[in-house]
């Protein structure tokens, strides 16, 4: 599964999430009437969380001393049913799309100035005002990625039109936009929010070569190093710097050879931990997953999930959401938060969070894969029960 080309071939998915999110619940709604009022669906109505445990799902993750996360944007976290649930389950958030490079670049402010300046939006500045007036932490996403990242930037007077900068004014470049932007997360007051930032995205590929990229045709492969360098500079302590890639199970090798390499002049590791996206289908071999957590484990790094989603089917081929299939997912939920639970508890395993990319199938990337832990319409699935490690409901 190479999630960048399906970013890439599918151009504009980032639009279609939009769409759906506007259309909100009325999309769950148009499925369960496409399903259920055609008289075809199977699916049975599981009990409401508050029915069976008295426990929320970051009180699961909290006896294994885990936050639990999800990712947010502007929409979900303005409706109050949304709203509610995310304040009742989780215990961190990442925002979507809000932190990625090109949603805080200014470009126009940049021209003006003669050098890189950050700003936030109003969707970015909604969430995290939502965090901190609910107690969420937060993971930053994500600032060096060859994916949303806006052509201007490497290009001379901050201009897509013109040439391309040499090597010592894009790591310029990179050091101005990495400094200044923990420094407007403490201008306006939530750098205290972060205990974990993606400092780099998606680098590598399955065989050990670095994705083609601008950092890396104009700095050259130390781009990732000095990446690092940077936000170990400008990045207070209190926050981890994470290397964060999807298909970890196939790049554990890769990865782990990689961050042996972030290391100061004297030895000292610029990097705190691997963010694993896990980015899942019931058909994969989760004993291959856990051959690769277990691998990226032995770095002595923290090992954060940060973006989980187990989705029906296999890559290219998504199941339907019947009640077979839901179990299916459900046990293999159960299996996998069990596998991190067991490793995590037992000291195998320095972890301190799992994020979820996403909470709800209406809201999901990947809706067509039903891959979250509440359906369309909010109803608990068994991947709920599954994770929250209730075996009754879970599709055993």
């Amino acid at each position: 599964m190479d999630l960048s080309r399906e970013k890439r071939e599918n151009g504009g998915w980032i639009r279609e999430i939009a769409v759906r999110l506007a259309a909100g619940l009325a999309v769950g709604v148009m499925t369960a009437c496409m399903a259920g009022c055609a008289g075809k669906s199977d699916v049975v109505t599981l009990p409401e969380l508050s029915k069976v445990t008295d426990k929320s799902l970051k009180d699961v993750f909290a006896e294994h001393g885990l936050k639990v996360g999800t990712c947010l944007s502007g929409y979900v976290i303005g409706q109050d049913r949304t709203a509610n649930l995310i304040k009742s389950q989780f215990s961190s958030a990442t925002m979507e799309n809000a932190m990625k490079p090109d949603a805080i670049l200014n470009q126009r402010q940049s021209q003006v100035m003669g050098e890189i300046v950050v700003e936030y939006s109003q969707e970015a500045l909604q969430v995290l005002d939502f965090a901190k007036k609910n107690g969420l932490s937060m993971r930053g996403h994500t600032l060096i990625w060859y994916s949303q990242t806006p052509e201007w930037l490497f290009r001379q007077g901050f201009d897509e039109q013109s040439g391309f900068v040499g090597r010592e004014e894009m790591l310029s470049r990179m050091e101005t936009m990495i400094q200044k932007n923990f420094e407007e997360l403490e201008r306006l007051g939530y750098l205290d929010l972060f205990y974990a930032y993606d400092v780099v995205n998606e680098a590598w590929t399955e065989d050990g070569e670095l994705y083609p990229n601008h950092w890396l045709e104009i700095i050259g492969e130390d781009y990732l190093w000095y990446a690092f360098y940077y936000a170990d500079k400008y990045a207070p302590e209190s926050v981890d710097l994470y290397y964060n890639d999807y298909n970890e199970q196939w790049k554990a090798d890769v990865i782990a050879q990689f961050v042996e390499t972030l290391r100061d002049e004297d030895g000292r590791s610029l990097i705190d931990g691997i963010g694993l996206q896990a980015h899942l289908f019931t058909s994969d071999d989760l004993s291959q997953y856990f051959e690769g957590l277990d691998r990226l484990a032995k770095t002595g790094l923290k090992l954060e999930i940060t973006e989980l989603e187990v989705s029906l089917g296999k890559y290219g081929a998504p199941l339907a959401a019947t009640e077979e299939n839901l179990k299916t997912q459900g046990k293999f939920y159960y299996q996998l938060i069990n596998g991190i639970f067991e490793r995590v508890d037992a000291g195998k395993l320095r972890m301190d969070a799992v994020t979820f990319w996403g909470f709800s199938d209406a809201y999901s990337w990947r809706s067509e894969y039903s891959p979250q832990l509440y359906s369309t319409e909010l109803f608990p699935k068994h991947a709920l029960y599954g994770v929250m490690q209730i075996e009754e409901y879970a599709g055993f």
